[in-house]
Formats: structure tokens, sequence, C-alpha cells
């Protein structure tokens, strides 16, 4: 098992595999939460549930009304549920070692409920800096740190085929050292 840096400089081991959170997940969860199985995404330090819920009924004046009425079904989804989903998530995290956050969708709109934002540690040379710095400058960040948030999402966004073709190779490499001799 590999390792990284925990708090204060020590190591610490990699949490477990998570490879079947989504199969927990749908296992788990109460029938009718959902229209369907959540995506379920998970990296070292976070599982984030985002479900359909049903589609509203009735007719609506126009896009605003429709997108207050589906952001207030997603509230009241988040009130009902609360209790709930955090005792899920409460065995999830004992079983996986990760935090886990909730979110919705319905039509048109998506929120995510207590989503971790978690630190990372970077060294950037001067021309990086001031990459982030005209960002910040143009109005587009409100600090270095959400400049960088920014530049990561737009190249998730712009290089997302790659990406998953890079995601697919890594876990085949996985796989292949897994089916490797035992050398114990």
């Amino acid at each position: 098992m590999g390792r990284e840096w925990g708090p204060r400089g020590r190591q610490q081991a990699d949490p477990p595999s998570a490879d079947d959170a989504a199969a927990w997940f749908a296992g788990r969860l109460p029938d009718g939460w959902f229209t369907g199985a959540p995506t379920v995404t998970v990296d070292r330090e976070e599982i984030v549930v985002v479900g359909d819920l049903p589609p509203l009924e009735g007719g609506f004046t126009d896009e605003a009304a429709r997108a207050a009425a589906e952001s207030g079904r997603i509230s009241r989804f988040r009130e009902e549920t609360r209790d709930a989903r955090i005792e899920i998530a409460r065995q999830a995290e004992h079983r996986y070692r990760r935090k886990v956050a909730w979110g919705a969708r319905l039509g048109g709109t998506a929120e995510l409920f207590t989503t971790m934002s978690v630190p990372v540690m970077t060294r950037l040379r001067q021309p990086e800096r001031k990459v982030l710095d005209t960002l910040v400058a143009a109005g587009v960040a409100r600090s270095r740190s959400e400049a960088l948030a920014w530049a990561v999402r737009l190249v998730g966004e712009h290089a997302d085929t790659w990406l998953t073709e890079l995601r697919a190779a890594m876990a085949r490499v996985d796989d292949l050292r897994a089916q490797g001799p035992d050398l114990a």
C-alpha cells in the first residue's frame, strides 16, 4: 500500500480501495430517494454521491420559476434526508476512510452539500504566478488559490477525453500489478 503525507508531516497509509463504493451506496440508499443509481465519484479524500430527484409536476410561468422550484425541491430533499444521509455517511466513512458529500440534480439544477475543499501545496515559478496574478487582477478570481482552482477546472473541461483515457490506462496498470507474482 502506498503512503501519503498526513497532518504535521506524518506519513499515513493510503485509504482502502473504494472500487465498490458505487455498488455499496446503491445497495445502502433508501428506495425512492433518486430516480436511478446515483453518480458516485471517489478520490483520496472524499466520496461525492449525487442523485437525480423525481421530476416536478405542473407548469411554470418561465425558466426562473422552474429553477426556483427545482432549487426548493432540492432543499426539501436535503432537509428531509439529513439524518439518514448522516448515518449512511458515517458508515461509509468508517468503511472507506474518506469523507462523504452529497448532492442532488433536478432538471437543470444541481446542488452539492458539504463538499470538502482540500489544501494542495505546490511550488510555482514566476511565470506561473504571473498567470494566477493576471486572473486575480482581471477579476476572474479573488485569490491565487481561486485562480488555480479555476485553471484546473478549465483544463479538466477541455482535456476530459485525454484524462479519461489516462485514468483507464492507470487502472489497467493497477490490474496488471495485482496479477503479478506474489513475492512474499
